[in-house]
């Protein structure tokens, strides 16, 4: 599939790292540092933007090292780009560590993953068909 895209920045268009990764890295795109304090959260611009195809989506999530390693994530993960968005894609990050967290122009800060979606056409009833877990919910199915 191709993509529209145009990049404001200096960073090099998000890619695959392997042949069968999923998500393709974002890097921030910034005129100086932000230094994101514990508990803070801050919109990172990347620079880029994009034109997606009717029924796809752009999935913004953390990247796990980021996570594990810094407590930095995405604060609405999984984010939507919908394909009739054109602005400036930005990342949501929060910092749930306790000590400060720099990030920089070229950081590795989110991952993007294209997905295809459906819309639906809602039927209104007045009963829903049986299932066996029925109504059971949260923790239902064990740990």
């Amino acid at each position: 599939m191709n993509i529209e895209i145009i990049n404001k920045s200096n960073n090099e268009l998000p890619k695959y790292e392997t042949i069968q990764s999923a998500g393709m890295d974002l890097r921030a795109h910034l005129a100086e540092p932000i230094v994101l304090k514990p508990l803070e959260r801050n919109i990172i611009k990347t620079g880029l933007f994009i034109s997606l195809p009717t029924g796809y989506e752009a999935q913004i999530r953390p990247r796990s090292g980021l996570s594990i390693k810094s407590g930095i994530t995405v604060l609405n993960s999984p984010g939507t780009i919908d394909s009739d968005y054109r602005g400036e894609i930005g990342i949501i990050l929060i910092n749930l560590s306790d000590t400060n967290f720099e990030i920089n122009t070229g950081d590795r800060i989110a991952q993007m993953v294209i997905a295809k979606h459906e819309q639906v056409l809602w039927t209104v009833t007045d009963k829903l068909d049986d299932s066996e877990r029925g109504n059971k919910g949260y923790g239902s199915t064990g740990i």
